[in-house]
C-alpha cells in the first residue's frame, strides 16, 4: 500500500473501552491504525491494569484532548487491604504485609472522609509524572531513590460499593491528576495495614457521562464486517467533546473574521472560554471572552470535508 494512502484525514472523537494490560498507547495505536487516522491522541493515560473509558482524538479533535485531560472523572476500584506493593496496585512486587484490623463498613467511613476534598497527593512512584525530563517509572525500574511530588488534588466523592473485611469496591468522583492508586495506600496507611489496587475501571470522563464506549475486539469485529463505513458509525463528531462549554454562534459574516483568527466585540455574556459555532452548526473553534467584551480565539478547527460535526 502507497505510504501516502495508508492514512486518511479523520476528524472524530472514539469512546474506547480500553482492555486490561495493555497501556494507553497502545490502545491509541491499535485504534488509530484500525481507522488510518492521520492524526490520533488521548485524553489521559490508564495504566496497564485499569479497564474503562479512554477517549481518542482523531484529526481536529486532538486540539480537545488537552481540555478533556483536565475534565472531572469516576472510577470504580477494587481494594485490597493488607498488602503493600511497589506500584501500588497487583501488577507490582510486594513489599510489606500487615494484619488487617477487625472493621466495618461504618468504620471505614471516617477513613474514606478525610481521603475526600482538597488534597495533597503523593504521586505513586511509578507514574508517568515527568522529573528532570524523563517519566519516574523510567527512574524506578533502574532502582534509583525517587521522592515523588506532592500535588494538590480535588476528590469530589467516595462511595462504598462492598467490604468484607478485606477487599472493598469503591466508586471515586474526581479532579485532574488524582492517582486512584495513590487513594488506595493511603487509606491503607490510614487503616495501619496498608493497600493496593487489584482492579481500576474508568466510568466516565466529563462531558461524557453517561459514555457508550466501544472495545477493541467490537471495532475489528466491525471493520471485518461492514469496513470503515460502520467503523465511522462509532465516533462522536468534535462539537460531542464541546458539551462543557458556553455556545456562541456566530453569523456568516463574523464566522469568517474569526475563522480568520480575528478578535470580535459583541455582547458576549462573561468571560472564560467558550465554544464558537457557526449558524449551520459547525463548530468553528474554542475562543476566550476577555473583560473588555472581546471575543478572542484559542485554537480553530479545520474539519476535513464532509466530517460530521
Amino acid at each position: 500500500m502507497n505510504q501516502n494512502n495508508r492514512f486518511r484525514l479523520l476528524d472524530g472523537i472514539l469512546l474506547l473501552d480500553k482492555p486490561a494490560g495493555m497501556s494507553s498507547n497502545a490502545a491509541l495505536q491499535r485504534g488509530r491504525r484500525l481507522y488510518r487516522a492521520a492524526k490520533g491522541g488521548h485524553t489521559g493515560s490508564l495504566d496497564p491494569l485499569a479497564t474503562g473509558l479512554l477517549p481518542l482524538c482523531f484529526g481536529e479533535a486532538t486540539k480537545l484532548a488537552g481540555l478533556l485531560l483536565g475534565s472531572d472523572k469516576a472510577y470504580e476500584a477494587g481494594i485490597r487491604l493488607g498488602t503493600t506493593t511497589d506500584t501500588d496496585d497487583a501488577d507490582g512486587q510486594v513489599l510489606l504485609q500487615r494484619p488487617v484490623p477487625a472493621l466495618d463498613a461504618a468504620a471505614l467511613q471516617p477513613a474514606l472522609a478525610a481521603l475526600t476534598g482538597v488534597l495533597q497527593q503523593r504521586a505513586p512512584v511509578y507514574s508517568a509524572l515527568k522529573q528532570g525530563g524523563e517519566p519516574l517509572y523510567a527512574r524506578a525500574r533502574r532502582g534509583e531513590a525517587i521522592e515523588a511530588p506532592v500535588r494538590e488534588v480535588v476528590v469530589h466523592a467516595i462511595r462504598l460499593l462492598e467490604f468484607d473485611g478485606r477487599d472493598l469496591r469503591l466508586e471515586v468522583t474526581c479532579g485532574s491528576g488524582t492517582y486512584i492508586r495513590s487513594l488506595a495506600r493511603d487509606l491503607g496507611e490510614a487503616l495501619g495495614c496498608g493497600a493496593h489496587i487489584t482492579a481500576l475501571r474508568r466510568l466516565w470522563v466529563e462531558p461524557f457521562r453517561q459514555p457508550r464506549m466501544h472495545g477493541l475486539e467490537e471495532l475489528e469485529r466491525l471493520a471485518g464486517e461492514g469496513g470503515e463505513q460502520a467503523l465511522d458509525a462509532c465516533l462522536l463528531p468534535l462539537g460531542a467533546g464541546l458539551a462543557g462549554f458556553p455556545r456562541i454562534e456566530l453569523e456568516p459574516a463574523l464566522a469568517q473574521r474569526f475563522g480568520q483568527g480575528q478578535r470580535l466585540r459583541g455582547p458576549w455574556a462573561e468571560a472564560g472560554m467558550a465554544a464558537v459555532w457557526d449558524g449551520a452548526g459547525r463548530p468553528l473553534g474554542l475562543a476566550r471572552v476577555d473583560r473588555d467584551g472581546r471575543l478572542s480565539p484559542q485554537r480553530l478547527f479545520n474539519l476535513a470535508p464532509g466530517a460530521v460535526a
